[in-house]
């Protein structure tokens, strides 16, 4: 009982925040040039690992099939209270 008590209050604060996220306005987007290096599919959605120009790597989550080893354009989005994520151009 304790041990569901403890992933309750760690999963509410943790969706909170994703709602406040999500609810954010986009402040910009910006190009950015990319190589897929991997994908694991989940579902019938891809989950990318995409190593971008300064040498990162990110995962994006996407419908489309995206040929690995392939640049890809990705985009670099950011929310007024700062969030980052990544996403494949359209």
């Amino acid at each position: 009982m304790i041990l569901i008590v403890a992933l309750f209050a760690v999963m509410v604060p943790s969706a909170m925040n994703k709602w406040a996220n999500d609810a954010s306005p986009i402040r910009s987007v910006d190009t950015v040039d990319a190589t897929v290096k991997s994908v694991q599919w989940d579902h019938g959605r891809g989950i990318y690992l995409v190593s971008i120009e300064n040498g990162s790597s990110v995962l994006i989550k996407d419908e489309r099939p995206h040929l690995i080893g392939s640049p890809a354009n990705i985009e670099r989005v950011t929310r007024d209270n700062g969030f980052v994520f990544y996403r494949f151009a359209e």
